[in-house]
Protein backbone atom coordinates (compact mmCIF):
# COMPACT_ATOMS: atom_id res chain seq x y z
CA UNK A 1 0.00 0.00 0.00
CA UNK A 2 3.22 2.25 0.94
CA UNK A 3 4.84 1.71 -2.38
CA UNK A 4 1.29 2.69 -4.21
CA UNK A 5 0.90 5.78 -2.07
CA UNK A 6 4.10 6.55 -3.24
CA UNK A 7 3.90 5.92 -7.08
CA UNK A 8 0.59 7.83 -6.68
CA UNK A 9 2.10 10.68 -4.51
CA UNK A 10 5.00 10.82 -7.54
CA UNK A 11 2.47 11.10 -10.47
CA UNK A 12 0.04 13.90 -8.82
CA UNK A 13 3.38 15.39 -8.72
CA UNK A 14 4.47 15.21 -12.00
CA UNK A 15 1.05 16.12 -13.18
CA UNK A 16 1.06 19.31 -11.01
CA UNK A 17 4.58 20.27 -12.64
CA UNK A 18 3.15 19.56 -16.04
CA UNK A 19 0.34 21.66 -15.54
CA UNK A 20 2.21 24.30 -13.58
CA UNK A 21 4.87 24.58 -16.45
CA UNK A 22 1.78 24.78 -18.89
CA UNK A 23 0.22 27.27 -16.96
CA UNK A 24 3.36 29.34 -16.59
CA UNK A 25 4.02 29.20 -20.21
CA UNK A 26 0.70 30.03 -21.20
CA UNK A 27 0.98 32.63 -19.22
CA UNK A 28 4.21 33.92 -20.67
CA UNK A 29 3.28 32.97 -24.05
CA UNK A 30 0.34 35.30 -24.46
CA UNK A 31 1.76 38.09 -23.07
CA UNK A 32 3.02 41.39 -25.45
CA UNK A 33 5.79 40.68 -27.19
CA UNK A 34 7.37 43.82 -26.13
CA UNK A 35 5.70 44.97 -22.74
CA UNK A 36 4.97 48.64 -22.66
CA UNK A 37 5.57 49.57 -26.70
CA UNK A 38 3.41 51.83 -28.03
CA UNK A 39 4.22 52.16 -31.42
CA UNK A 40 2.32 50.21 -33.90
CA UNK A 41 2.09 49.17 -37.75
CA UNK A 42 -0.11 48.08 -39.82
CA UNK A 43 -0.62 44.41 -40.66
CA UNK A 44 -2.82 42.96 -43.22
CA UNK A 45 -4.70 40.25 -43.07
CA UNK A 46 -5.48 38.48 -46.53
CA UNK A 47 -9.35 37.12 -47.82
CA UNK A 48 -9.25 32.97 -47.03
CA UNK A 49 -6.09 32.93 -44.59
CA UNK A 50 -6.26 30.29 -42.11
CA UNK A 51 -5.62 30.88 -38.30
CA UNK A 52 -1.82 29.18 -38.36
CA UNK A 53 -0.27 31.66 -41.01
CA UNK A 54 -1.80 34.95 -39.40
CA UNK A 55 -0.08 33.26 -36.15
CA UNK A 56 3.24 32.61 -37.93
CA UNK A 57 3.06 36.10 -39.91
CA UNK A 58 2.28 37.87 -36.18
CA UNK A 59 5.20 36.35 -34.94
CA UNK A 60 7.69 36.88 -37.58
CA UNK A 61 6.49 40.45 -37.54
CA UNK A 62 7.11 40.52 -33.80
CA UNK A 63 3.68 41.48 -33.00
CA UNK A 64 3.54 38.74 -30.37
CA UNK A 65 4.96 36.78 -28.23
CA UNK A 66 4.69 33.35 -29.54
CA UNK A 67 2.25 31.73 -32.39
CA UNK A 68 1.51 28.60 -31.02
CA UNK A 69 0.03 30.76 -27.80
CA UNK A 70 -1.92 32.80 -30.22
CA UNK A 71 -3.25 29.78 -31.97
CA UNK A 72 -4.43 28.04 -29.03
CA UNK A 73 -5.97 31.19 -27.56
CA UNK A 74 -7.76 31.30 -30.67
CA UNK A 75 -9.06 27.89 -30.76
CA UNK A 76 -9.81 27.98 -27.46
CA UNK A 77 -12.07 31.08 -27.90
CA UNK A 78 -13.82 29.86 -30.60
CA UNK A 79 -12.86 32.53 -32.83
CA UNK A 80 -10.87 30.86 -35.65
CA UNK A 81 -14.15 31.81 -37.86
CA UNK A 82 -14.70 35.07 -36.49
CA UNK A 83 -11.39 36.51 -37.38
CA UNK A 84 -11.64 39.78 -40.33
CA UNK A 85 -9.72 40.41 -43.39
CA UNK A 86 -8.76 43.31 -43.95
CA UNK A 87 -5.47 45.64 -42.16
CA UNK A 88 -4.90 46.55 -38.87
CA UNK A 89 -2.90 48.73 -36.59
CA UNK A 90 -1.37 46.56 -33.79
CA UNK A 91 1.55 47.34 -31.81
CA UNK A 92 4.11 44.78 -29.85
CA UNK A 93 2.79 46.22 -26.31
CA UNK A 94 -0.55 44.54 -27.33
CA UNK A 95 -1.26 40.82 -25.59
CA UNK A 96 -2.58 37.96 -27.57
CA UNK A 97 -6.18 38.17 -26.15
CA UNK A 98 -5.83 42.38 -27.74
CA UNK A 99 -4.91 41.38 -30.66
CA UNK A 100 -7.15 38.59 -31.03
CA UNK A 101 -9.83 41.19 -29.64
CA UNK A 102 -8.69 43.73 -32.95
CA UNK A 103 -8.07 41.04 -35.50
CA UNK A 104 -12.26 40.15 -34.89
CA UNK A 105 -13.56 44.09 -34.81
CA UNK A 106 -11.10 46.44 -35.83
CA UNK A 107 -10.37 46.14 -38.96
CA UNK A 108 -9.38 49.54 -40.49
CA UNK A 109 -9.98 48.87 -44.16
CA UNK A 110 -13.11 46.89 -45.72
CA UNK A 111 -13.18 44.26 -49.01
CA UNK A 112 -15.29 45.38 -51.34
CA UNK A 113 -15.60 43.21 -55.01
CA UNK A 114 -16.42 44.86 -58.13
CA UNK A 115 -18.11 42.70 -60.23
CA UNK A 116 -17.21 42.45 -64.18
CA UNK A 117 -20.21 44.67 -66.36
CA UNK A 118 -21.43 46.23 -63.86
CA UNK A 119 -22.28 49.39 -64.63
CA UNK A 120 -21.46 52.53 -62.14
CA UNK A 121 -24.89 53.07 -60.52
CA UNK A 122 -24.19 49.33 -59.48
CA UNK A 123 -20.85 50.13 -58.26
CA UNK A 124 -22.22 53.12 -56.46
CA UNK A 125 -24.92 51.09 -55.04
CA UNK A 126 -22.14 48.30 -53.50
CA UNK A 127 -20.30 51.14 -52.31
CA UNK A 128 -23.43 52.58 -50.90
CA UNK A 129 -24.25 49.46 -48.76
CA UNK A 130 -20.53 48.72 -47.76
CA UNK A 131 -18.54 51.81 -46.81
CA UNK A 132 -22.25 54.57 -46.88
CA UNK A 133 -20.59 56.73 -50.00
CA UNK A 134 -23.32 58.40 -51.27
CA UNK A 135 -24.27 56.83 -54.39
CA UNK A 136 -24.72 60.30 -56.60
CA UNK A 137 -21.64 61.49 -55.04
CA UNK A 138 -19.59 58.25 -56.55
CA UNK A 139 -21.71 58.39 -59.75
CA UNK A 140 -20.50 62.23 -60.02
CA UNK A 141 -17.31 61.61 -60.53
CA UNK A 142 -17.70 57.97 -61.67
CA UNK A 143 -15.59 57.28 -65.63
CA UNK A 144 -17.86 54.18 -67.01
CA UNK A 145 -15.55 51.75 -68.38
CA UNK A 146 -12.30 52.65 -66.43
CA UNK A 147 -13.61 51.85 -62.93
CA UNK A 148 -12.09 48.45 -62.65
CA UNK A 149 -13.71 45.23 -61.97
CA UNK A 150 -11.38 43.41 -58.93
CA UNK A 151 -11.64 42.77 -55.35
CA UNK A 152 -10.42 46.01 -53.44
CA UNK A 153 -9.42 46.66 -50.17
CA UNK A 154 -10.69 50.27 -49.62
CA UNK A 155 -10.48 52.40 -45.91
CA UNK A 156 -13.67 52.98 -44.04
CA UNK A 157 -13.17 56.47 -44.26
CA UNK A 158 -12.49 57.01 -48.18
CA UNK A 159 -14.06 59.39 -50.10
CA UNK A 160 -16.23 58.84 -53.48
CA UNK A 161 -13.31 60.75 -55.15
CA UNK A 162 -10.57 58.64 -53.57
CA UNK A 163 -12.30 55.15 -54.48
CA UNK A 164 -12.44 56.40 -57.94
CA UNK A 165 -8.93 56.86 -57.88
CA UNK A 166 -8.13 53.57 -56.57
CA UNK A 167 -10.23 51.63 -59.39
CA UNK A 168 -8.71 54.05 -62.31
CA UNK A 169 -4.86 53.54 -60.99
CA UNK A 170 -6.19 50.11 -61.10
CA UNK A 171 -7.47 50.21 -64.82
CA UNK A 172 -3.62 51.93 -65.69
CA UNK A 173 -1.84 49.28 -63.58
CA UNK A 174 -4.15 46.12 -65.17
CA UNK A 175 -4.19 47.46 -68.91
CA UNK A 176 -0.75 47.31 -70.04
CA UNK A 177 0.77 49.56 -73.07
CA UNK A 178 1.24 46.48 -75.04
CA UNK A 179 -2.74 46.05 -74.92
CA UNK A 180 -3.32 49.77 -75.33
CA UNK A 181 -1.19 49.00 -78.65
CA UNK A 182 -3.20 45.95 -79.53
CA UNK A 183 -6.75 48.04 -79.72
CA UNK A 184 -5.39 51.13 -81.84
CA UNK A 185 -4.04 47.88 -84.20
CA UNK A 186 -7.61 46.90 -84.83
CA UNK A 187 -7.77 50.71 -86.36
CA UNK A 188 -10.06 51.91 -83.36
CA UNK A 189 -8.89 54.26 -80.65
CA UNK A 190 -8.15 53.32 -77.57
CA UNK A 191 -11.13 55.03 -76.13
CA UNK A 192 -13.37 53.23 -78.92
CA UNK A 193 -11.81 50.25 -77.50
CA UNK A 194 -12.84 50.62 -74.31
CA UNK A 195 -16.24 51.50 -75.06
CA UNK A 196 -16.22 48.01 -77.14
CA UNK A 197 -15.39 46.29 -74.51
CA UNK A 198 -18.19 47.35 -72.29
CA UNK A 199 -20.20 45.71 -75.10
CA UNK A 200 -18.13 42.52 -75.53
CA UNK A 201 -18.40 42.15 -71.60
CA UNK A 202 -22.37 42.32 -71.66
CA UNK A 203 -22.97 40.32 -74.60
CA UNK A 204 -20.53 37.38 -73.95
CA UNK A 205 -20.94 34.64 -71.62
CA UNK A 206 -17.32 32.82 -71.98
CA UNK A 207 -13.72 33.66 -72.78
CA UNK A 208 -14.16 31.75 -75.53
CA UNK A 209 -17.39 33.90 -77.07
CA UNK A 210 -15.84 37.15 -76.16
CA UNK A 211 -12.65 37.21 -78.88
CA UNK A 212 -15.59 35.57 -81.52
CA UNK A 213 -18.34 38.53 -81.04
CA UNK A 214 -15.03 41.23 -80.59
CA UNK A 215 -14.43 39.70 -84.45
CA UNK A 216 -18.26 40.19 -85.72
CA UNK A 217 -18.10 43.76 -83.50
CA UNK A 218 -15.21 45.22 -84.75
CA UNK A 219 -16.43 44.28 -88.72
CA UNK A 220 -19.40 45.67 -88.52
CA UNK A 221 -18.08 48.57 -87.06
CA UNK A 222 -16.07 48.95 -90.46
CA UNK A 223 -18.50 48.04 -92.54
CA UNK A 224 -20.93 51.06 -91.31
CA UNK A 225 -23.52 48.11 -90.60
CA UNK A 226 -25.49 49.03 -86.87
CA UNK A 227 -23.97 46.51 -84.03
CA UNK A 228 -27.47 45.92 -83.19
CA UNK A 229 -26.76 44.83 -79.92
CA UNK A 230 -29.00 44.48 -76.69
CA UNK A 231 -26.49 45.53 -74.19
CA UNK A 232 -26.56 48.69 -75.43
CA UNK A 233 -30.58 49.13 -75.51
CA UNK A 234 -30.36 48.02 -72.33
CA UNK A 235 -27.80 50.41 -70.79
CA UNK A 236 -30.17 53.47 -72.74
CA UNK A 237 -33.47 51.51 -70.81
CA UNK A 238 -31.69 52.16 -67.26
CA UNK A 239 -32.98 50.89 -63.81
CA UNK A 240 -36.38 48.39 -64.37
CA UNK A 241 -38.06 49.05 -60.95
CA UNK A 242 -39.91 45.57 -61.62
CA UNK A 243 -37.43 43.66 -61.69
CA UNK A 244 -34.96 46.13 -59.37
CA UNK A 245 -32.22 45.55 -61.80
CA UNK A 246 -30.55 48.36 -64.10
CA UNK A 247 -30.46 45.48 -67.60
CA UNK A 248 -33.92 44.59 -68.75
CA UNK A 249 -33.68 41.05 -69.36
CA UNK A 250 -36.18 40.54 -71.86
CA UNK A 251 -36.41 43.38 -75.02
CA UNK A 252 -39.42 44.08 -77.06
CA UNK A 253 -39.83 45.62 -80.08
CA UNK A 254 -41.14 48.71 -78.68
CA UNK A 255 -37.45 48.50 -76.83
CA UNK A 256 -36.09 48.45 -79.84
CA UNK A 257 -37.74 51.72 -81.06
CA UNK A 258 -36.28 54.30 -78.37
CA UNK A 259 -34.56 57.27 -79.49
CA UNK A 260 -31.55 57.39 -78.15
CA UNK A 261 -27.65 57.37 -79.05
CA UNK A 262 -27.28 54.01 -77.04
CA UNK A 263 -29.84 52.16 -79.55
CA UNK A 264 -27.56 50.19 -81.80
CA UNK A 265 -30.37 49.28 -83.46
CA UNK A 266 -31.53 52.42 -84.75
CA UNK A 267 -27.91 54.46 -85.23
CA UNK A 268 -24.77 53.29 -87.15
CA UNK A 269 -21.13 53.66 -85.02
CA UNK A 270 -20.55 52.93 -81.28
CA UNK A 271 -22.40 54.49 -78.11
CA UNK A 272 -21.13 57.85 -76.98
CA UNK A 273 -19.64 56.19 -73.80
CA UNK A 274 -18.66 52.57 -72.53
CA UNK A 275 -22.19 51.00 -71.26
CA UNK A 276 -20.52 49.10 -68.31
CA UNK A 277 -16.93 48.28 -66.47
CA UNK A 278 -15.27 45.34 -68.47
CA UNK A 279 -12.80 43.47 -67.29
CA UNK A 280 -9.52 42.35 -68.72
CA UNK A 281 -11.29 39.65 -70.49
CA UNK A 282 -13.17 41.33 -72.55
CA UNK A 283 -10.74 44.21 -72.91
CA UNK A 284 -7.96 41.44 -74.47
CA UNK A 285 -11.03 40.05 -76.20
CA UNK A 286 -11.18 43.25 -78.53
CA UNK A 287 -7.01 44.00 -78.44
CA UNK A 288 -7.23 39.72 -79.67
CA UNK A 289 -10.36 39.62 -81.68
CA UNK A 290 -11.01 36.08 -83.73
CA UNK A 291 -11.39 37.06 -87.56
CA UNK A 292 -14.45 34.44 -88.10
CA UNK A 293 -16.62 34.30 -91.66
CA UNK A 294 -20.08 35.02 -88.89
CA UNK A 295 -21.68 38.35 -88.75
CA UNK A 296 -24.44 37.57 -86.64
CA UNK A 297 -24.81 35.82 -82.96
CA UNK A 298 -27.19 35.13 -80.58
CA UNK A 299 -27.03 33.04 -77.11
CA UNK A 300 -29.79 30.83 -76.47
CA UNK A 301 -32.00 30.44 -73.35
CA UNK A 302 -29.42 28.15 -71.72
CA UNK A 303 -26.76 31.05 -72.37
CA UNK A 304 -24.69 29.19 -75.20
CA UNK A 305 -23.32 31.48 -78.10
CA UNK A 306 -24.65 30.33 -81.67
CA UNK A 307 -22.58 31.91 -84.67
CA UNK A 308 -23.97 32.75 -88.05
CA UNK A 309 -22.85 33.81 -91.62
CA UNK A 310 -25.75 34.80 -93.63
CA UNK A 311 -29.07 36.49 -92.16
CA UNK A 312 -30.55 33.39 -93.23
CA UNK A 313 -28.77 31.06 -91.44
CA UNK A 314 -28.80 33.47 -88.03
CA UNK A 315 -33.22 34.03 -88.52
CA UNK A 316 -32.41 29.87 -88.96
CA UNK A 317 -31.31 30.41 -85.33
CA UNK A 318 -33.63 32.16 -84.26
CA UNK A 319 -36.30 30.06 -84.97
CA UNK A 320 -34.65 27.73 -83.74
CA UNK A 321 -32.98 28.36 -79.92
CA UNK A 322 -35.42 30.93 -79.15
CA UNK A 323 -38.78 30.51 -79.99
Amino acid sequence: MNKIFIRLAVLGLILLLVIGGGWLWWKDATQAAIPGETTTKIFVVEKGENVRSIATRLKNEKLIKDQIGFFLEVKLLNLDNKLQAGDFRLSPGMTTEQIIEQLTHGTLDTWVTIVEGWRSEEIALKLAQTLAIPETEFNKLAHEGYMFPDTYLIPKDATAAAIVQILEDNFNKRVSAEVRSKITQQGISFADGIILASIVEREGRTDTDRPIIAGVLLKRLKQDWPLQTDATLQYALGYQSETKSWWKKELVQADKDLNSPYNTYKHIGLPPTPIANPGLAAILAIANPVDTPNWYYLHDKEGKAHFAETLEEHNANVNRYLQ
